[in-house]
């Protein structure tokens, strides 16, 4: 939390709604706490503004004109690995905050929440802490609970390399196409891995294989 004295936390604010941008600069600079030192609708720009202003934080929408929030997010962590950042979204999807949480995300928020509340989160999280909004964090911690017992059983039969690329792409929230894209494959192959992944972990959905991966990969 910030105290009296300390430096404002130097914001970069990313949402496609210029409304929005407006109502949320207009609440932080009433605080004196958090200084807006720019704004950004598109996935490009925000990409752009993050590496030009070096701000301790963005905050950021998932969905962009361009693209998602979460790419957005790996590329700003990736140039600055000191900024951090924070989700304000409408999407409670368990997909994207796992993979907004694989991509680096220091927390997720939904547009619900309190302006008072928003503040002390973008306090927490540039502090270095880690933050879910408990409307999502109850689902996601009983879906990691539920995943951890087929993960321990499946350890003597691991993925191969590439069904574990491809667990991270789907992780990232990319779709079958994208990870095709990526990876140099057709989107029948990627479709193939995917259906081995599914069975050798026995799960069904995509949600549950992002799931499986951000357990894997915690030390």
């Amino acid at each position: 939390m910030s105290k009296p004295g300390t430096q404002a936390i130097r914001l970069l604010l990313v949402d496609d709604h210029e409304v929005v941008r407006l109502g949320l600069r207009t609440l932080f600079e009433r605080t004196g706490r958090i200084q807006v030192v720019g704004e950004a609708g598109t996935l490009a720009d925000a990409v752009t503004k993050a590496a030009d202003l070096k701000p301790d934080l963005v905050l950021l929408d998932i969905r962009l004109p361009d693209g998602s929030g979460v790419e957005a997010c790996r590329e700003i962590r990736a140039n600055r690995p000191a900024t951090r950042v924070l989700f304000l979204t409408s999407f409670a999807d368990e997909q994207a905050v796992m993979a907004a949480i694989v991509g680096g995300a220091g927390g997720y928020v939904l547009k619900e929440i309190g302006g008072e509340s928003l503040i002390q989160a973008i306090e927490a999280v540039a502090d270095g802490q880690s933050i879910l909004d408990p409307a999502i964090t109850r689902p996601i911690l009983a879906r990691m609970q539920a995943l951890s017992k087929p993960a321990a059983q499946h350890e003597g039969d691991p993925l191969s390399p590439q069904e574990q690329k491809v667990l991270a792409l789907v992780a990232e929230g990319k779709t079958n196409k994208e990870i095709a894209a990526v990876l140099h494959l057709s989107d029948k192959t990627v479709k193939n891995y995917l259906s081995h992944i599914f069975q050798k972990l026995q799960i069904s959905r995509r949600s549950q294989a992002a799931a499986y991966f951000v357990k894997r990969s915690q030390p």
